[in-house]
This record gives C-alpha cells, sequence and structure tokens, in this order.
C-alpha cells in the first residue's frame, strides 16, 4: 500500500469517514443526524454537538471496515469548507489531531468539488472537460472540470439553493424535514401540469430560486383561505408541479451551458442529485441532445466522506497540502 487516506465529512448534518487505498474507496461510513427534523432544518448548534459525538466512533469504524490501522495511514483528509462553521470546526479539530499525533501530511477539501469528483469513485467515469451541475441543499452551480483539480463556475444560484426551494416549499406544505426526497416520493402520485408558479428569469447561467418559493407561498396561503384543506386536498398535485418547475429550470440552464461550451459529457452530483425526475429528465434530455450522461450512486449524492477521500487522493498526488494552520472556511468557494 502506498498512500492510504483517511478522510472525514463534517460540514452539515451527516457525520462521515471514509478510507481510499491508492485511489480506490475501502469504506465509506455515515452516520445521520436525526433530531433535526423536529425543529424541520438543521440546528447548527445540534449539528456540532452530534458531530463531537459521532466522529471519533465513525472514524475507528471506517478503519475497522478498510482493514487499516492507524500506524498505516499516510494521510488524513477532512472538508474544510463551506458548510457550518461549528460542524466544519469540530472534524477540521479532529483531522489536525491525527496529523499532529500521526505524524503524517494534512489535507484540507473543498466540499463542492469533492461532489464533482464523486463521479471517479467508480466506473462509469466522465471524460475531460465534462460539465456538471451540483445541486445540494446550500449549492446550486454549473461548472465545467477540465482535470481533477481545475474547475470554472459558469453559473450559480445568486439566493437560495433549489435544494433549499424544495426544503421549504414541503415546509409550506406541512411536510417534515428534510423535504426534498418526500416531494420527490410524492410527486410520483401527482399531476405535474396540474398549478403553475412564477419563477425569476436571471441572465446567462445563473438560477434564482426565492422567487419561485415566494409565488408557492403566496399561491397556497390564496386558496388555503378560500379553503382550509386545500393542501391536503392536493398535495399530491402540488409536489408534483412544484417538482416540475424547480427541474425545468434546473435543465434550461444546463442545455445552454452544453451548448454554448459545445461539451457532450454531462454530470449531476450533490444531494438534489438524488431526485428521480432530476436523474430520469437528464437520461431523457441525454438522449436526444446526445450527451452522454454521468449520474452518481445515491450512496455518493448526500454528504459523504468517500468523495473527500478522492479528492484528497488527487489533492496528495499533485501536491495540494494543508498545514496546521488551516481553518474552517464556511463560505468557501473555487
Amino acid at each position: 500500500m502506498n498512500e492510504v487516506i483517511v478522510a472525514i465529512e463534517s460540514s452539515c448534518d451527516e457525520t462521515s469517514a471514509s478510507v481510499c487505498v491508492d485511489g480506490e474507496i475501502k469504506s465509506n461510513v455515515i452516520a445521520t443526524q436525526e433530531i433535526h427534523s423536529k425543529y424541520g432544518g438543521v440546528v447548527p448548534e445540534l449539528a456540532s454537538r452530534a458531530h463531537q459525538q459521532a466522529i471519533a466512533p465513525v472514524v475507528m469504524e471506517a478503519l475497522e471496515r478498510a482493514g487499516v490501522e492507524k500506524k498505516d495511514l499516510t494521510a488524513v483528509a477532512f472538508t474544510q469548507g463551506p458548510g457550518l462553521l461549528g460542524a466544519l470546526l469540530v472534524g477540521t479539530s479532529f483531522a489536525k489531531s491525527m496529523s499532529l499525533g500521526l505524524k503524517i501530511p494534512l489535507i484540507g477539501v473543498n466540499h463542492m468539488q469533492a461532489h464533482i469528483l464523486a463521479h471517479f469513485i467508480e466506473e462509469p467515469q466522465p471524460k475531460f472537460p465534462f460539465i456538471c451541475l451540483t445541486v445540494s441543499g446550500g449549492h446550486t452551480q454549473i461548472v465545467k472540470v477540465n482535470d481533477y483539480l481545475d474547475m470554472t463556475v459558469l453559473g450559480q444560484t445568486q439566493d437560495d439553493a433549489v435544494g433549499e426551494a424544495f426544503d421549504k416549499c414541503a415546509k409550506i406544505m406541512g411536510i417534515p424535514y428534510p423535504g426534498g426526497p418526500l416531494i420527490d416520493k410524492m410527486s410520483k402520485s401527482g399531476d405535474p401540469n396540474r398549478f403553475e408558479f412564477s419563477k425569476t428569469d436571471m441572465p446567462d447561467l445563473d438560477y434564482s430560486f426565492s422567487g419561485i418559493k415566494t409565488s408557492f407561498l403566496y399561491f397556497t396561503q390564496n386558496q388555503t383561505q378560500k379553503n382550509s384543506d386545500f393542501i391536503e386536498e392536493n398535495k399530491y398535485d402540488l409536489a408534483a408541479s412544484i417538482q416540475r418547475h424547480l427541474i425545468g429550470m434546473l435543465m434550461e440552464k444546463l442545455e445552454l451551458a452544453a451548448e454554448r461550451e459545445g461539451i457532450n459529457q454531462i454530470a449531476i452530483a450533490g444531494g438534489v442529485s438524488a431526485n428521480s425526475e432530476l436523474r430520469s429528465t437528464l437520461i431523457s434530455t441525454g438522449e436526444e441532445k446526445g450527451w452522454e450522461v454521468y449520474i452518481p450512486k445515491f450512496e455518493y449524492c448526500t454528504d459523504n466522506a468517500a468523495m473527500i477521500a478522492m479528492t484528497a487522493y488527487y489533492q496528495l498526488k499533485g501536491g495540494q497540502l494543508s498545514d496546521l494552520t488551516a481553518s474552517p472556511m464556511p463560505r468557501w468557494k473555487f
């Protein structure tokens, strides 16, 4: 074994650890925090406390599953940002301690770059250059990927991310957090063309999801004033309709980006890439336009340490290391 990396992901509400040996993922352990569901969203302080409780057992389990001992490790990686400050601090501190104690290199990883490089965990893998639509709870970006560590943001949301729009519309409907997956499930029983909502038109390849969220809110409030049971009686059609709008907005800009850049290698990444309609729409659009489409496995869509480990592997090969002065970067961009 040459390069044996243990990676830690603690940017939001999943505590995860993974072991990568010479570019091959050997384990990927994820501990999900259930406590946030009763509050309708992630509570940063509670997330930090949960990370503190879970991080040591999760890391030890990842090592055990990989059949690796601490003395075998040649580097430790961690999510440096973006994310929740307190949550990032837990992972950063733990990784620094391992680096110092084991006298091995430290590698800080950009969480959004890692979502994209999740495509290199398993086959099939996109060819460079490719365009990746990264969609998560806090980010929506269209990225041109020239190489493993060479990426350019072509467009991004100027306010809410699409994941936030899903969750906020779900909250309006009384659906518990996280609402995005539940809207996806409910939409399968609804009419996606039943309701129309207004949206904000953005120039070029940028997005805005605040307008459609507000339109959804005002529409449901207006209808509820006429019929207090409106949401309950129409919840499946509402779910299907808002999902159609949001996926349509994503695809419109993605198609424009592919056309402008002249690239037919198209990928998606991030938590919202687990959405069934986004996946099916991407596949059908790809067949129509002659794209080669790449969609990650579900386990690599949401926050996980395997993608951090894979990114760290390429950073280690490229000499992109950190030191003990590294600090969390909650708003880190690339």
